[in-house]
């Protein structure tokens, strides 16, 4: 039977995550295995490996075919190397320890750059977070500079037409302020005219009484006159008939003799 090294998968959907087994080739992917010799975590960064090295070690030598992705993580955590150097040995091409000490200054070296990997990620990282804050920073100042401008336009809108508003009060007040101004001219125009209508009126009737008055007195002084006229002849004339005649007789004449005698004109 074939002997496979692979991967099984476990964890939910979009978030993976493998244990490394050792299973029968014909067997299903997430089946029945033999042997889980460690775990694979590809979310993490760095990947995340925990594998059981000499287990693998084993494995690999007893002729197990890794897949593709168990040889890369077998590759990554020496195995590869380990046999190579191994081989080697077999070969007399060195001594145990010497690839003992080429496995550990491999792993050492490994090791290193895994470290400045992760500090250059880490580096990466705060990089990253920096310029996304900036960023946002900028997106922020821009969206608070926009909402800056639209509510100075609004509040110069509302301004705008609050001073509208206030012209167009002001405008109407104005108007009224005239049209009343014009009615109490009007009226005081009627008042005056009516005022004058009544002085003339008044002054009508005083010439009219005046005229009167002295129509009056005209009349009284031409009856006065009349009067003083008339006066001086009535005097003599009463005179004349109250005098007795010496000529006359005592005798009363009889109403015939006195119409028989006749009046002697004066000359």
């Amino acid at each position: 039977m074939s002997v496979r090294i692979r991967l099984q998968r476990f964890g939910k959907k979009g978030q993976p995550f493998y244990h490394v087994v050792i299973a029968d080739g014909r067997a299903p992917r997430d089946g029945r295995f033999i042997e889980k010799i460690g775990t694979y975590n590809p979310l993490t960064h760095p990947i995340g490996i925990n594998l059981d090295f000499e287990r693998a070690f084993y494995w690999l030598n007893v002729g197990a075919q890794p897949t593709d992705t168990a040889r890369m993580i077998l590759k990554r955590e020496g195995v590869y190397l380990k046999k190579h150097l191994m081989g080697g040995v077999k070969r007399g091409a060195f001594s145990a320890e010497q690839a003992e000490e080429k496995f550990a200054a491999w792993k050492e070296e490994k090791a290193r750059k895994i470290r400045e990997n992760r500090t250059e990620i880490l580096n990466a990282d705060k990089a990253n977070k920096k310029k996304r804050l900036e960023a946002e920073a900028k997106v922020k100042e821009a969206r608070a500079t926009l909402i800056n401008e639209k509510r100075q336009a609004i509040l110069a809108a509302e301004a705008e037409k609050a001073a509208q508003e206030k012209a167009q009060r002001e405008a109407e007040k104005a108007a009224r302020e005239a049209e009343k101004a014009a009615k109490e001219a009007e009226e005081s125009a009627r008042e005056a005219e009516k005022r004058q209508q009544e002085r003339l009126k008044q002054q009508q009737e005083e010439e009219a009484a005046q005229q009167s008055e002295n129509q009056e007195v005209a009349t009284q002084v031409a009856v006065e006159d009349v009067q003083e006229v008339a006066e001086p002849v009535a005097e003599p004339v009463e005179q004349v008939a109250v005098e007795p005649n010496p000529t006359e007789t005592t005798t009363e004449e009889t109403p015939a003799q006195a119409e028989e005698t006749p009046v002697a004109t004066e000359e």
